[in-house]
C-alpha cells in the first residue's frame, strides 16, 4: 500500500510547481491573446463593443523581459486608479508570465507588510496569478485579440 502512496505523490505537483505551471500558461494565454512581445513601449486598447474596453500597457521592453499592465478602464473612486488592474512580467526567455500584484498603484509589500512569512507570499501569488489566469481566458472568450488591439488616443 505504501509504494501505491508513494507513487502518487510523485504523479502530484507540488504547490511550487503548479505556481510555476500557472505562470507558464498565463504566458501561453497572453501571447495568444495580445502578443506583446511584438509591441512596442506604449498604451494600447482592445474594444470588442461590450462597453469594457481593455488597456493594456506596455511599460518596459528588454530583450528577455517585459513589464505590462492590464486593466479595464474604470477607475477606482477612491484611488484615481484604473482597476481592476495586474502588474506583469513577461519572461519571454522561460515563456512565463507572472501577476507582480493585482492592486492598482500598490506593491506587494504594501498590501502584505514588510516581512509577511514565505506562506502568505506564496498563497497571494497564487490567488493573483489564479485570477489572471481567468481574466486572460475571459477576455479570450469575449473577443478580445491582437487584432481588436489599437494604440491608445491621448
Amino acid at each position: 500500500m505504501s509504494a501505491v502512496l508513494d507513487r502518487r505523490a510523485a504523479l502530484l505537483p507540488g504547490r511550487f510547481e503548479f505556481l510555476m505551471g500557472l505562470y507558464a500558461e498565463n504566458y501561453h494565454r497572453l501571447t495568444r491573446l495580445f502578443a506583446p512581445q511584438k509591441l512596442a513601449v506604449g498604451d494600447y486598447v482592445s474594444d470588442v463593443d461590450d462597453g469594457l474596453p481593455v488597456h493594456l500597457v506596455v511599460q518596459e521592453c528588454h530583450p528577455y523581459t517585459l513589464e505590462l499592465e492590464l486593466t479595464y478602464g474604470f477607475v477606482d473612486t477612491q484611488t484615481g486608479l484604473r482597476s481592476p488592474s495586474a502588474q506583469l512580467r513577461v519572461y519571454n526567455d522561460a515563456h512565463v508570465a507572472e501577476a507582480l500584484h493585482c492592486h492598482p498603484g500598490r506593491h506587494l509589500w504594501q498590501v502584505l507588510g514588510p516581512f509577511p512569512p514565505a506562506h502568505t507570499v506564496f498563497q497571494h501569488r497564487l490567488q493573483m496569478n489564479g485570477f489572471l489566469a481567468r481574466w486572460l481566458e475571459y477576455l479570450a472568450e469575449q473577443g478580445h485579440s491582437a487584432g481588436t488591439l489599437t494604440p491608445a488616443i491621448k
